[in-house]
This record gives structure tokens, sequence and C-alpha cells, in this order.
């Protein structure tokens, strides 16, 4: 009895059981409704990333036209053929030298604009080369590496620098008058005179090769040189006026003075004096040059420095990376700097108070804690750099593309650019899809990892 009561009672008393509404999507929605709104995302995807992609690898299993199955032969000859190879290759040094070079430039100026006044000016200036295109960055550095110093702007300070520190040839392309001139070539560009000068005899040194209207300075009419006692004396001139007529050898009226060559007097292979001509072609050596030959060396008549060649076979990858670094630094210099703003203070700080001084600081602190800021700007880089084409397509000359060629560029080539391999070109951008992967798979990975701290 006293349990059906107690069984009576609790079934009374208890409370009954709420119903569970159905689940639903964290949206709100209904799957098909979803669907329908990524549809057209879905089909742009499927029509300008996996379409192109298959038809690439399906393409890269053909011929050139398309008509007969070559399996892995256009993969073959990538590995095979030299151009190609070589693209390969210069492509490996973009990506080994251009994104670190331009990562370490873009943490140099983020941390360094933050000690200065004019920062922000200074981020500015780096950071306007991204608003030009990689078309107009191109023609602006064809100009810059142009080998003429009067129209290209590297060669133009490199010879500055050059003629600063070194003298530069008096008249280039200037020879001796062969047919009345005792001077004869002795080699590496010099003139000696096949007999010995005496004292109190005037030597006559005249020269050809130049026209007055191309001489140096305002050069004035040559003079014959007066006899020196025991000294030796002579002149050098050109002996060639507009015009014409004169004798040859002779020092005749309007013909110009050569200022500034330098005379040696040499005796047994040595050079026991030397000077140089003055104004109006007149120069004298001490007793010591009595009886010696007189040399005119290579220095007075070689060819100008010209600077370097700096789209030639040599350089022009090293040049063309050097132009990329110009525009992507501040790109670097901009996330860097972004990054660096939220490094906290008081950690530096506390280093600095411990004993650090700033480059303990700056790479046992700064670097440390820019490390995930410092790998995105790195990957984002190499995985830009494995496309360039636009800075090797224009800024390489015709002669030097071959050494400058990349992937991305020939591909263009073996497809469009007068090859008409289609097969090669696919099977070039399958390799190029291949190579980008890895990266793109380990900045997928990172950004993760950050997602979940």
């Amino acid at each position: 009895m006293a349990n059906s009561v107690a069984k009576s009672t609790e079934g009374a008393g208890a409370l009954p059981t709420p119903s569970v509404p159905p689940r639903k999507s964290v949206t709100g929605t209904r799957l098909w409704v979803a669907v329908l709104f990524l549809l057209p995302a879905l089909v742009l995807l499927g029509s300008l990333v996996v379409y192109p992609i298959g038809y690439s690898v399906w393409r890269s299993l053909y011929d050139a036209d398309g008509s007969g199955f070559v399996g892995l032969g256009n993969y073959v000859d990538v590995f095979t053929d030299d151009a190609t190879l070589t693209a390969v290759r210069n492509t490996a040094v973009w990506v080994v030298v251009a994104p670190a070079v331009v990562t370490a430039l873009g943490l140099i100026f983020a941390v360094l604009t933050e000690r200065v006044r004019w920062g922000t000016a200074f981020k500015l200036i780096v950071f306007m080369p991204m608003a030009i295109s990689m078309l107009a960055a191109g023609i602006i550095f064809r100009l810059v590496y142009e080998a003429d110093p009067d129209r290209g702007v590297a060669n133009a300070v490199v010879t500055s620098v050059h003629d600063t520190f070194s003298d530069a040839s008096v008249y280039p392309k200037a020879r001796p008058n062969a047919q009345v001139s005792d001077l004869k070539a002795s080699g590496e560009g010099s003139f000696t005179t096949t007999g010995t000068v005496s004292a109190g005899s005037p030597v006559m040194l005249p020269m050809v090769g130049i026209a007055p209207n191309r001489l140096p300075g305002d050069p004035v009419d040559a003079k014959p040189a007066a006899p020196g006692g025991d000294r030796v004396t002579g002149t050098v001139w050109l002996d060639f006026r507009l015009g014409g007529g004169g004798e040859k050898g002779a020092i005749d009226e309007r013909e110009k003075a050569l200022k500034g060559v330098k005379v040696e007097a040499v005796k047994n292979g040595n050079v026991v004096a030397s000077t140089t001509s003055s104004a109006d072609g007149t120069f004298s050596l001490p007793a010591e040059a009595d009886g010696a030959q007189l040399r005119l060396p290579g220095s007075n008549f070689a060819a100008p420095y010209n600077g370097i060649d700096w789209l030639g076979p040599a350089l022009v990858t090293p040049a063309i990376i050097g132009s990329y670094v110009w525009m992507w630094a501040g790109f670097a210099m901009v996330l860097i700097a972004a990054g660096l703003a939220g490094v906290d203070r008081n950690l530096l700080e506390a280093a600095r108070v411990d004993g650090a001084n700033e480059w303990q600081v700056f790479r046992k602190i700064t670097v440390p804690l820019l490390a995930p800021v410092l790998s995105v700007v790195l990957v984002t880089l190499m995985i830009n750099v494995m496309k360039v084409f636009d800075l090797v397509y224009i800024i390489a000359p015709q002669p030097s593309q071959d050494e400058a060629n990349v992937l991305a560029l020939q591909l263009y080539l073996s497809s469009f650019g007068g090859g008409g391999d289609y097969g090669l070109g696919s099977a070039l951008g399958v390799i190029l899809l291949l190579l980008v992967l890895p990266v793109m798979w380990v900045n997928i990975r990172r950004l993760r990892k950050e997602r979940q701290r």
C-alpha cells in the first residue's frame, strides 16, 4: 500500500520531459538554400580554376597540335631541353634569392623607420613602386640599365664614380701619323719611338685619328717647342686641320695642340722621366731623357670607360631581380611594420634593462616575435616569383633573353611566342602548379595553426 502511494506521489511530482527542437544549421537556413547561393561562385571556380587545370593536365599528354598522344614525353622534353633547363635553374635562383632579399630589406626598413621622425614619409616613398604595374616597371628599368651612360642611370653613376678615382683617357682612338711619325705601336695601346732622342733637338710627335672639332675642352693652336739646352723638348699635336692642306709632319697654321698627353722617356725598358704636354702641345723632359726613347702610354688613347653591361648574359638575371626588389620591398615593409606594431614593447625594454644591446634585442627578441609575419611575407613572395614573367620579358634584351629565361616566360614562348607547342606549354604549366602547391600547403597549414591559437 505504501509503495503504491509513493509511486503515485512520485509520478505526480515528476516534471514533464521537454521536447528537443530539430537542430538547425549555423546559418539557420536549409542546405538547398546554401547551395543555391554558393552555386554562382562554384560555377566560376570550376570554369576559371578547376577546368583549366584539368584541361592543362590532359593537354600536356598530347603533342604540339593535340593530335597524337605522347604520354609523359612533354615532361621528358622539359628536363632535357637546354632552354627549359636554363629556365628551371633561373627560377630556382629567383625563388631562393628574391624573397629572401625583399624580406630582409622589408624587415630593416620596418625596424629603422620606427626610430626616425620622418618614418611615415620614408614608408610612403618605399611603398610607391607597388602602385606601378610590372609593365611600367620593366620599361623604367630597361632604361635604367641602358648601356650608354648618357641614357642609362646605372651606368651614369658607375662611370662617374670610376672617373672620380681613375684617370680617363685624354684622346681615345688617336694614333700617330704613320707617314711621317717615328712612333710605332709597342703593345697595350702605347706608341714608342724607334730611335732615341737627344737634348737640344725638339721632337715632333704628330697624331691623327680624331676630328679637330671633337677635341675636348677649348684647344689652342699648336706651337713648335724651343730647344731646351740639356732638356729634351717636343710637341704633340693633331696633324690635321679642317679643310685640309698643310704639310704632313710640320706644325701648320690652325692645327690644334693635344693638351695633357703623357710622355715617358724609356731606357732599357725603364721609365727614367715623364711629363705631360701643355696647352700648346709642348713638353719638356729633364736631362735624364737624353738618349732615351719616347713613349706615349696607352692610357692616353684607351677607349673611355662606359660602365657595366647590366643586361649582358652574366648579369641580366641579378639586374632583373634588383628591379623586383625595388618594387616589392615596400610590400614587405608594410606587412612587417604592421606585425612590429603588435610586438610587446615591455619585452624589448626588459631585454635592454638586462644589458642587451640593440643588435641582441633585434636578433633574439624582435626577429623571433616577428617570425609568423616574416614567414607570411616569405611564402607569399616565393609564390609570386614562381610566376614572374613581365619583368624578364620586358627588361632582358633579345640577345640575353635566353640567359634570363624563367619557367613562366618559357611557357609563353613555347605556346604563344612563336613555338606553337601547346603540349610542352601545358606541361610547363603543370610543373609550375606542382611547384606552387607545396608552398601553398605550408601557408595553409600555418594559417590553420594561427586560428587554433
